[in-house]
């Protein structure tokens, strides 16, 4: 199977904006362990910026892009540093891709983008890949990485994205705020009432929200490819969505 995964910086993070040392590292052995057995992994992942964040003293997102982007530069050093100490604990190579709206829209570069992720994939290595966030501006952002990972799963044909994050999946209600609200297990069709569901931003590190995780959803499961929202709290629930159990909401792609 070809699962792409994408972890959001409430997962990866604390509060604070600096590493969660123990669930990065369990993380990293889970995915581990699933390329072992013989699946292919990409991972989307954020952090960049809370992790600047955090590194800097600056406890807030900042506002102003310079700050941002300087964030970006300093976090992605640290995160990447990371990933290649802990995939190399169980002998696995790690490769970086830095993209921005660009990269995806232009013919040639969305290709040459393809072109590397299936050499990477080929050589058994884990591609790594976040927005380019230092040089992203409003023009030319991606936005979100739950778009990014749904525009890598498609790119790739993957059979699968997981979208981790801190939230059990798609209620119909907020929880929050609504002790009624029921979790959905399985979204066969995105409808306007599905769409209705859905709030607004998330953490105050990250930029995503169930928003752009719906958005998500209707990209990959037009292409066929189903698509798994879950609580990345503890990372042994990634065995249990590729082996197809019943954990958070997976939004069924059109056959």
């Amino acid at each position: 199977m070809r699962v792409v995964i994408k972890i959001g910086t409430s997962t990866l993070a604390h509060k604070t904006g600096l590493l969660n040392i123990l669930r990065v590292e369990e993380l990293c052995k889970v995915m581990s362990d699933l390329k072992n057995a013989g699946n292919e992994v990409i991972l989307v992942s954020s952090g960049a910026i809370g992790m600047g964040v955090g590194k800097l003293g600056l406890f807030e997102k900042p506002n102003d892009i310079p700050t941002k982007q300087a964030a970006a530069a300093v976090g992605q050093c640290e995160l990447m540093y990371t990933y290649d100490r802990l995939f190399s604990e169980y002998n696995h190579t790690v490769a970086q891709i830095l993209v921005t709206g660009d990269d995806i829209d232009h013919v040639d570069r969305k290709q040459n983008f393809i072109n590397t992720m299936r050499r990477i994939l080929e050589l058994s290595a884990i591609p790594i890949i976040n927005e380019n966030d230092s040089v992203s501006t409003n023009e030319i952002e991606i936005g979100d990485n739950d778009t990014l990972g749904a525009i890598v799963a498609t790119a790739v044909s993957a059979d699968l994205l997981i979208i981790l994050s801190d939230i059990e999946g798609l209620y119909t209600a907020d929880p929050k705020n609504n002790d009624k609200a029921e979790l959905l297990h399985t979204v066969e069709q995105i409808t306007p009432e599905i769409e209705n569901m859905v709030g607004g931003a998330g953490s105050k590190l990250g930029t995503g929200g169930m928003i752009t995780k719906i958005k998500a959803a209707k990209i990959v499961t037009e292409k066929g490819i189903d698509m798994v929202i879950a609580n990345g709290e503890n990372p042994m629930v990634l065995y249990d969505i590729v082996a197809g159990k019943n954990i958070g909401t997976r939004f069924l792609g059109k056959v």
